[in-house]
């Protein structure tokens, strides 16, 4: 591969609503548009950190700093022949995994467009459509989130996540199985809110007939996750606490979970996702890939992991116009069947980007090349 130069561009997306977690609100999307340049063709990916360190230790100025500082550098000085090559270049650098994605995804996104694959076919996805689900944040009321669950079932999601914490837990669940009944697929999100001393709430929710639990306990946590996992005929699902394959070998041999949810920019990138993905595979883990409040670019790569075959739970990509008023790819990421997402068939992500949209939304832009990271 030939990488000529990489852009940055930093973005303010306005979100439609507030979504708020058991870690915070937020209201507009601060993140990093990422550009590889090469051989007349660009790939693009997105920086999920979020602009405080509360979903982990990065956020988008840290982003920033490791780009410039460290990993822009070694992609435009190093010899690259495939996308797997970005990741092992990373590897003696600890962490900044959503650094490491943003810039790895470009590459992934590039290389496809060169070779003239979809990004899915790249990485050796078959599927052309997936199923997906949406999620549903923590509300002023449980009667709030009942009634944007309603419409959410009315487009045909095929599964409904609802963020939980203490004090937003038993009643909502209960609300929702009395409105919707057991056929509604239904998981609970918790974000790292609560600890074994609040067992008794992880027990109650046994009986509601939920896909999972995910994250419950302690974002660095998998022994009490499996202390707990072993109480519960509920699965728990691990989000925050993986962030490598070797973490979910662990994880899979301590018993600290029966599903596991990939979010490519968590774990570092494409390559380490499909390397996820494969462990669990040959364990008979089912995995889903989450959300990070993406724009379209985002959207256009959790599709293509997605598309791989041990992906049976549906993720969070949901469309478009659920969070933005307008996003930044054309076409928008829209249904092709309620509740299905078509893989695109054109190059790459398959998706081309609205510069006015990306103009509009722009409060930093900054280029990078062979000349710059030498000088």
């Amino acid at each position: 591969m030939k990488i000529e130069k990489i852009e940055v561009r930093r973005l303010h997306l306005p979100l439609k609503h507030a979504f708020e977690t058991s870690f915070g609100v937020q209201t507009k999307r601060d993140f990093l548009l990422v550009s590889a340049h090469g051989e007349g063709e660009t790939g693009y990916a997105e920086s999920v950190a979020m602009p405080f360190p509360f979903y982990n230790e990065e956020t988008t100025d840290t982003i920033i700093y490791m780009l410039e500082t460290f990993l822009i550098p070694l992609v435009l000085t190093s010899p690259i022949e495939k996308p797997e090559d970005v990741a092992r270049l990373f590897a003696p650098i600890r962490r900044n995994n959503m650094a490491k994605a943003a810039i790895e995804g470009a590459v992934w996104d590039l290389y496809a467009k060169q070779k003239g694959m979809t990004l899915a076919q790249a990485l050796g996805g078959e599927r052309t459509e997936i199923e997906v689900g949406v999620s549903v944040g923590i509300e002023p009321s449980v009667e709030d989130v009942v009634r944007k669950v309603e419409g959410f079932v009315a487009e045909g999601y095929k599964k409904i996540k609802v963020k939980i914490k203490p004090g937003f837990d038993i009643a909502l669940i209960e609300a929702l199985r009395k409105r919707f009944g057991d056929s509604l697929p239904l998981m609970a999100d918790a974000n790292s809110a609560y600890t074994l001393e609040q067992i008794d709430i992880m027990k109650e929710l046994d009986q509601y007939n939920l896909i999972m639990i995910e994250q419950p306990l302690a974002h660095d946590d998998i022994v009490d996750h499996a202390f707990l996992q072993n109480q519960l005929k509920t699965p728990i699902c691990l989000d925050e606490s993986i962030h490598t394959a070797e973490d979910a070998r662990r994880a899979i041999e301590l018993g600290s979970c029966k599903i596991i949810n990939i979010k490519i920019g968590r774990v570092g990138g494409l390559t380490e996702s499909k390397k996820i993905h494969d462990l669990c595979q040959a364990h008979n883990m089912p995995v889903w890939c989450g959300g990070m409040l993406e724009s379209g670019i985002g959207r256009a790569h959790n599709i293509a992991i997605t598309s791989l075959p041990n992906f049976t739970i549906p993720g969070d990509t949901s469309t478009s116009n659920r969070y933005w008023e307008q996003d930044i790819v054309v076409p928008e990421v829209a249904f092709l069947k309620p509740g299905i997402l078509a893989v695109p068939g054109g190059p790459g992500i398959g998706y081309a980007i609205n510069w006015s949209a990306v103009q509009a939304l722009q409060v930093q832009e900054k280029s990078y090349t062979m000349a710059d990271v030498k000088s």
